[in-house]
Parts: C-alpha cells; sequence; structure tokens
C-alpha cells in the first residue's frame, strides 16, 4: 500500500517513524513519500520537504511566513494529486494538515489523523472538519477520546508513543557518556531549549542566566538535529557543553532539567527527570494565545495528563532567574524531588503501557 505521511515538527518526526515502522512490520508491501525529518528517513522511502522547512512559532511569526507557508501548502496538494497515495496519514501540525486533509478527502484518498491536534485547548471548531474530512482519528492522551466523543466524533485511544521510544532504549553507563561527550566529573544540568532557531535563542539566554547559583554542576544544552552545530557554539564554555542528537541519553544521565514547553516536558517526565517547564513568547504571539486558549489551566504536557500540578511552569514574565533558581534547587534535593518522581510513576499508569504504534498501524490498516 502507498501511505503519504505529513509531520511538521521534530516530535511529529519521531512518532512518524515508530509508525512508519510498525506499518511495515505489519504490511511488507508498505511504500512511503513524507514530509518529516531524519528519523522517519530512516525508515526508507521519499523524503519531500524537512520539518526545519515547515515550524514557525507563534502567531507573528506564521504571518511573517505566510507566503512560505501558503507555498508549502500548494506544492503538497500538487504533490498528492501527482502520487495518488492509498491513504494520507497526518501527524498533529493542525494548521497546516486540516487544510490537507479537506483536498485529500475530495480526491478520495483515505484520511487518517494520528495524534491529534489540540482542540481541547483552542479552536474547538475544527472539530467539524475532523468530522468531515477525516475516516480515522487516533488519540494518544486519555482524555482526548472524552473530548471527541463529546462531539460525536468516534476516535481511538491507542496509548502514547513515547512509551514505545523509551521502552526501546539500552541501559546507558552516565560515566561512560561523560567520557564519549568531553563533560567533567560534576553531575549534569540538561537543558532542553526547543527545536527552532528563534525559539532556542530566547530560551537559552535565560536558562543559562542560572549559572553562576550552581557551580557544582555543569550544563549540557541538548542540540536539535534540525540545527547545525555551528549555532550553539556561542553559548558553550568551561561549564556549558552542547550534545548533539542525543537528548535522551542526555536526560537520563542528568540531574534535573530546565525544558521549554512542548513534547520534550513529557519525554524528560517519563525518562524519570525532574524538570523546570519553561516558556516564553513574543508579547504578541502570547496576548493572543491567552486571549484564544480556554478551560486549560497548564502549559505542559504532564500537567495536562495529570489534571493537576506535577511539574512547575515558569511562562512568561514568571520565567525569569530569580524563579528558575528556586525551582531548580527544589527539584535537585529534598521533598519536591521526591515528589515529582513518585506522580511519574502515576503519570505512566496514566499513559498505559507500550504498543501505540502498532495499535495504530491496526487501526490504519483497518482503513
Amino acid at each position: 500500500m502507498k501511505y503519504y505521511i505529513i509531520a511538521g515538527e521534530a516530535s511529529g518526526d519521531l512518532h512518524g517513524s515508530n509508525l512508519m515502522k510498525a506499518l511495515k512490520h505489519k504490511d511488507p508491501q508498505a511504500e512511503f513519500r513524507f514530509w518529516g525529518g531524519d528519523l522517519m528517513k530512516a525508515q526508507g522511502g521519499t523524503l519531500v520537504k524537512h520539518y526545519r522547512d515547515l515550524a514557525f512559532m507563534g502567531f507573528l511569526e506564521v504571518v511573517m511566513n505566510l507566503r512560505t507557508i501558503l507555498n508549502n501548502i500548494k506544492f503538497c496538494k500538487e504533490d498528492i494529486q501527482k502520487n495518488r497515495p492509498d491513504i494520507l496519514i497526518l501527524v498533529d501540525y493542525p494548521g497546516f494538515n486540516l487544510r490537507i486533509a479537506r483536498f485529500a478527502k475530495e480526491l478520495g484518498i483515505k484520511v487518517v489523523y494520528y495524534i491529534s491536534p489540540q482542540l481541547w485547548a483552542w479552536k474547538e471548531g475544527r472539530v467539524e472538519i475532523i468530522k468531515k474530512y477525516v475516516d480515522e482519528m487516533m488519540v494518544i492522551l486519555p482524555f482526548e477520546e472524552d473530548f471527541y466523543r463529546k462531539h460525536g466524533v468516534h476516535s481511538h485511544f491507542v496509548g502514547h508513543p513515547l512509551l514505545d521510544a523509551i521502552s526501546d532504549l539500552q541501559e546507558i553507563s552516565i560515566e561512560k557518556f561523560k567520557s564519549e561527550h568531553g563533560l567533567n566529573e560534576k553531575e549534569i544540568i540538561a537543558l532542553l531549549p526547543g527545536s527552532r532557531e528563534q525559539e532556542v535563542e530566547k530560551m537559552l539566554e535565560i536558562m543559562l542566566s542560572v549559572r553562576s547559583y550552581f557551580k557544582n554542576y555543569q550544563f549540557v544544552i541538548a542540540g536539535a538535529p534540525s540545527l547545525p552545530k555551528e549555532f550553539y557554539q556561542k553559548y558553550v564554555d568551561d561549564n556549558v557543553h552542547f550534545v548533539s542528537n542525543k537528548t535522551y541519553d542526555l536526560l537520563r544521565c542528568s540531574k534535573a532539567a530546565l525544558v521549554t514547553s512542548g513534547t520534550a516536558t513529557l519525554e524528560t517526565a517519563l525518562l524519570n527527570i525532574p524538570e523546570v517547564v519553561c516558556y516564553r513568547g513574543s508579547k504578541i504571539s502570547y496576548a493572543i494565545a491567552k486571549r484564544l486558549v480556554k478551560n486549560i489551566n497548564y502549559i505542559s504536557l504532564v500537567n495536562l495528563i495529570m489534571d493537576r500540578e506535577v511539574v512547575k511552569e515558569l511562562i512568561q514574565n514568571d520565567l525569569n532567574t530569580k524563579n528558575l533558581v528556586e525551582e531548580l534547587n527544589k527539584i535537585i534535593a529534598g521533598e519536591k524531588r521526591e515528589q515529582v518522581l513518585n506522580d511519574y510513576n502515576l503519570l505512566r499508569e496514566k499513559l498505559g503501557g507500550k504498543g501505540a504504534s502498532e495499535h495504530a498501524a491496526e487501526v490504519i490498516l483497518k482503513v
């Protein structure tokens, strides 16, 4: 069968690659054409566009790059029409993917959505688009199934694919990791500033402002595969290091982490590393988002799934050196650290076991 997959971000590349692996196992004749990244490319098939050419952060940035986005949508429609896949698989990335869903459905192509857009947070009206143009919706968060049922849309809770990715990891030696990456003997505080250039520059500046308060630790930046190594060199010094494309290994060797809001907050939790969640956008983007988002008390997936504060979120003006130092100290040692680790166990129970990619592949083949 011919599969056309669209993933527009780093997290989508990870989940898309695991789904491709599961589909190949169940469908030996699988042919893939996709928008994604290096992880999907490693599974074989044709990479049409890399996600680094697609991801724009915030409302203002989207407006500034509107021509590029519209050209990408036009090109995608032409490519789908030319190659005529048996099934279109959309991975999150709703602003782009919901437009493509309508186009593909009108061509008579089956449309499956894997990893729901966060319609429960904002733009709830998009449920009607999904009702009309998506044949199957597969969700990875337990509460999303109830959300779609409320709106008369049948969905499948397939489990969270991060559990698959993490369960396959081999044991790691902290000493060996430090040696291989030129790190010293100090314990590590990991910095996960995001995957987009403008986001990383903004977040690293504030994250690194705490260095002088933690002289007994070394800070290690998790480099995004979408950005060149040279981009990070201006941040590196004797006590600030950089590791490229080894985020999971870095986290597993760390005492604690400062993490930009996004999928990485859940990855960090599932790897059992206490974290502080960080977010700061442009004033315009944040003001618009605050008006549009409703009925949501948290921004991190960890807290959203648990429906209470498990990890501290420092947002916009609250994200400053004083608050970062205070919260980081709490999770390095003491009662707060133990509470977070206990809550992580409950989080894993809520997400269920591994096998999300296999379950999703089964649903797709039935379609």
